[in-house]
């Protein structure tokens, strides 16, 4: 009897563990690169696919950024441009798997590359956007 309690203790303590790490939300960036053959509408089509698919999938979106059209350092599926893309968003692991599988399976997207922020990106990041927030607002009042 003793033995079974302190087992069933035990797993009770590591399910409850594993229920709280499912819990915490990781925060990841990801730029993708949208092949340049399609209209700025139909570029815009695809990024707000990928914004509602993150969301749907209990995403947190903390920034976005469109970089434009840029010049690609080596050809990619015979193209040299691409309109490139940043998304910052909080999601927990498996989500990111389900991402790069859409990101695969989109023939609009010609590459992509996700990477986790550890806290010091993420600070990095914010001060980043502030600062940015800041000059925009002394342009503004000068």
């Amino acid at each position: 009897m003793e033995v079974r309690k302190i087992n069933f203790n035990f797993a009770l303590r590591f399910l409850k563990i594993i229920h709280i790490n499912n819990l915490i939300m990781n925060q990841y960036e990801t730029v993708f690169i949208v092949t340049p053959v399609l209209s700025e509408e139909q570029m815009k089509e695809a990024v707000k696919k990928f914004q509602e698919y993150l969301k749907a999938k209990g995403a947190e979106i903390v920034h976005e950024e469109h970089w434009g059209m840029r010049k690609l350092a080596y050809p990619i599926q015979k193209k040299s441009t691409g309109f490139y893309h940043l998304v910052e968003y909080k999601a927990d692991g498996q989500l990111i798997a389900d991402l790069e599988l859409a990101f695969k399976r989109d023939e609009r997207i010609i590459r992509f590359l996700t990477v986790k922020l550890d806290k010091h990106a993420v600070a990095y990041n914010e001060k980043k956007r502030r600062k940015a927030k800041e000059a925009k607002d002394e342009t503004a009042q000068a």
